[in-house]
């Protein structure tokens, strides 16, 4: 049976009295989550899970406080850890399009780089003082001097092989001249012609074999340069190991525990002895450049300056230092704001050189796994989602544990350029993404490879209990943020008022919203009409909590006021008074943003003889939605099984929600639309100062609806305009009933019996209050008691079937 709730149903007030504290500044620091056990519970576990694909996905509503719970307890957690490597890229002398990659303790990455930075510094000054010594240069032209005898002395040779045969060596601009001798003194050509045949002969035989013994000579003279030059190379080999050999094993010591920077120092020495040039590298007067090449005076004295910062052998022992922890204390943690794939993985950057583009292992910048290796980085899932490659390249990175920098798309792409091919550093992360369900399940349902990568999801719960320990949690949570805030301290009332609203938010009366920001917003608000209000105690009310309720009501009532005007004024036509056939007033809710009010629209029905259909004009004009059109639906198949039995349904109808303009969804209407309806069929008015939500199935039964709150609401201001008169109400769904949280002037106007709630459980219920008419009850052969609402409906409905078969039967006759 239908009935009319009292004000304590309709509301269920905080009593301020349970609060044991005269302000919130008497509470301690709250640091606990409000009302989120589970997701506390899935949160610990997944960062202390400590296997690959223990990632987390934290879901829920915006403004439960996921973002900073999880901030708070994963700040906790780093504080705790161990600190991370520092990463730095260095040269691969022997491919330098793929350096190395090395990991040193924390904070020592920089240390490294400086060292480096004096060891070049170092290197420069040494070399050049040790290619200055007077020894180096004793033993450098005691090389060149040792082999030019021996050259010499070879010329030597031949040339006196010569004059003991009778000629001469000569060198003229066009070669090399042989010319006999006698006595000593060259011959003149006619003397040379004088000579006999067989000593011209002779002299020729001669010619030849000087000139071939001078001309093999001449052939070893590369043979010769390239001793020289391979001794020279040798001694300034010895000479820059002796030289720098000190520098290195001191960096080596000091570096004695990492074994992959000892390697790379000594890949350092050996290049440094093989590009001395690099260091004392002044050209000589040919621009040769080589070692083992003499250096023009002058020269020399540019051999003691220091490297620059630009400078090629700078950039060629350069550390670039990728991810620092100096002073940072415990595991990383990284926020990235901005998850694009090269804010994500890094990326090698490129400088413009004679219209070219160039990079080197320097421009190797790192992203946020680099600097969140080894400690924990929290993304939120929509922003890495919208960003080109960065979801593939962060999967790939999970699945692979190394961050691997290549550009952007490479591996999409049949062309592949030329560039750097860095080392992959090994990863060692837990990532939490942060979204909303929808996303979170979507991923769950089209990625494969989602739930291999984030085997934990914290689901944040957008509801928690109302009891007096929630209550408390929530007055130490508002009173926390008061403090950080600096902000007025709340009164015992203004607490109870604010865990009121929030029970309103959460659409449940024995429920608070999770929804902090909500709340914290609304105190703000307060505490600021609190301020404007100048109250004597410095604490906020309960009064200014209402102030703030009231103030954002009003900022954001514009539409709300604009329909109400409309109705008032008979553009949009709902009646309040009176009683009609086939129209009933329906409740619907408009939301816009964080504002949700009411709107009462008119339902009509109208009836004939016909197929059976049931047309709803809202679905045949596509306005309305699946779930709106599976509600009217669902009235055909109640009228069959109650009023038809065993034959067809002959009757066409058709529903409609009257000026409307825009779409319709849900099936909250369904109930109202049953009743126009069955007001249509059996021709009984019904009562237009009462309005009905609720969905309803092929039984007749009342179903809970969605926005109970506001769409009473919405017609009590409609009716208060037009002035309450005592007959106007709001018809509901019995399972609704605990969901109440109205407004005090709704309670009051109750209070006073000038308007009225009613929970029904079944459609006959609504009926008796629409009809004023009993519905009465079916006996076992399907027949209603008369004089009852049903037995009108279902006589109407067996008319129009005669009078479908009456007009079949005329149609049939010949």
């Amino acid at each position: 049976m239908a009935r009319r709730l009292d004000p304590e149903q309709i509301f269920h007030p905080c009593d301020p009295a349970q609060f044991q504290f005269a302000s919130t500044a008497e509470l301690d620091d709250f640091s606990e989550m409000v009302g989120q056990a589970r997701a506390v519970e899935a949160v610990r576990f997944a960062v202390e899970m400590d296997v690959p694909g223990y990632n987390l996905f934290v879901l829920g509503p915006p403004g439960t406080g996921k973002h900073s719970f999880v901030r708070r307890f994963l700040m906790a957690r780093s504080r705790d850890g161990a600190q991370a490597s520092d990463w730095c890229y260095v040269n691969n002398f022997a491919e330098p399009r793929k350096p190395h990659a090395l990991a040193l303790p924390g904070g020592r990455g920089c240390d490294f780089s400086r060292d480096m930075e004096r060891l070049v510094d170092e290197a420069h000054t040494t070399l050049a003082a040790t290619f200055e010594s007077d020894d180096y240069r004793r033993r450098r032209q005691g090389i060149e001097e040792a082999l030019g005898r021996e050259q010499a002395e070879r010329l030597e040779r031949i040339q006196e092989k010569a004059r003991e045969k009778g000629l001469a060596i000569g060198r003229t601009p066009q070669g090399i001249t042989f010319t006999p001798l006698r006595d000593g003194r060259p011959m003149e050509p006619d003397e040379v012609e004088r000579l006999p045949a067989e000593e011209q002969e002779r002299l020729q035989n001669v010619s030849e074999e000087i000139g071939q013994e001078l001309q093999e000579a001449m052939q070893d003279m590369p043979q010769v340069v390239r001793r020289i030059r391979a001794e020279i190379e040798a001694l300034d080999r010895d000479a820059a190991a002796r030289a720098v050999g000190g520098l290195m094993n001191d960096l080596i010591g000091k570096y004695d525990g990492e074994p992959h920077v000892v390697a790379h120092l000594e890949r350092v020495r050996a290049d440094i002895l093989d590009n001395v040039q690099l260091f004392v590298g002044e050209t000589d007067a040919r621009g040769s450049g080589e070692p083992g090449r003499p250096v023009p005076e002058g020269a020399v004295r540019s051999f003691g300056t220091m490297a620059t910062r630009d400078s090629p052998t700078r950039q060629r022992y350069a550390v670039n230092v990728l991810v620092d922890h100096r002073g940072v204390e415990g595991a990383p943690l990284v926020f990235e704001e901005h998850p694009t794939y090269q804010n994500l993985i890094g990326e090698a950057e490129y400088l413009a050189q004679m219209g070219a583009l160039v990079t080197d292992f320097t421009l190797i910048k790192g992203g946020a796994l680099h600097r969140a290796n080894g400690g924990y980085l929290v993304i939120d899932a929509r922003k890495v989602l919208m960003q080109p490659f960065a979801w593939e390249a962060l999967k790939q990175a999970l699945k692979s544990r190394e961050i691997r920098i290549e550009p952007m798309g490479q591996a999409y792409v049949s062309i592949r350029t030329a560039t750097l091919e860095p080392e992959p550093i090994r990863l060692d992360t837990k990532v939490v993404l942060i979204g909303d369900r929808g996303l979170y399940y979507a991923l769950q349902a089209m990625d494969p490879e989602f739930d291999e990568l984030f085997r934990v999801a914290a689901d944040f719960d957008d509801r928690m209990p109302r009891d007096r320990e929630g209550n408390l949690l929530m007055a130490q949570l508002l009173g926390t943020i008061a403090r950080q805030e600096s902000l007025k301290p709340l009164a015992p009332g203004a607490v109870a008022r604010l865990v009121e609203e929030s029970a309103r938010i959460a659409g449940h009366s024995g429920k608070l919203s999770a929804e902090v920001r909500r709340i914290a917003d609304l105190m703000r608000e307060a505490s600021y009409c609190a301020r404007l209000n100048g109250r004597a105690n410095g604490l906020v009310e309960a009064a200014d909590v209402q102030c703030a309720i009231d103030a954002r009501v009003r900022r954001s009532s514009r539409l709300r006021e604009r329909l109400q005007e409309e109705v008032l004024e008979d553009t949009l036509l709902v009646d309040t008074t009176g009683e009609r056939v086939g129209q009933v007033n329906g409740l619907s809710v408009i939301t816009l943003g964080d504002y949700a009010f009411g709107r009462p629209s008119r339902i009509t029905a109208r009836v004939a003889a016909g197929s059976g259909k049931v047309v709803d004009i809202e679905r045949e004009t596509k306005l309305g939605g699946p779930l709106h059109s599976k509600g009217v639906l669902i009235l055909s198949g109640f009228l069959i099984g109650r009023y038809v039995g065993e034959h067809p349904l002959s009757l066409s109808a058709s529903l409609v929600f009257e000026q409307s303009y825009g779409g319709v969804e849900g099936d909250s209407a369904a109930a109202g639309e049953l009743v126009a309806l069955l007001s249509a069929i059996a021709k009984i008015p019904v009562r237009q100062g009462l309005a009905i939500t609720g969905s309803v199935d092929q039984h007749g039964r009342i179903q809970a609806i969605g926005g109970v709150n506001e769409k009473i609401e919405g017609f009590f201001d409609l009716c208060r305009a037009r002035e309450l008169d005592g007959s106007q109400g709001v018809v509901i769904p019995e399972s609704n009933v605990n969901h109440l949280m109205l407004r005090r002037d709704v309670v009051e106007a109750v209070a006073q019996e000038r308007f009225a709630v009613h929970a029904v459980t079944t459609i006959d219920e609504a009926l008796e209050l629409f009809t004023g008419l009993p519905a009465g009850r079916a006996d076992p052969q399907g027949r209603f008691p008369a004089d009852t609402a049903n037995a009108a409906i279902a006589d109407r409905v067996q008319a129009l079937a005669r009078a479908r078969r009456e007009r079949r039967g005329l149609k049939d006759e010949p």
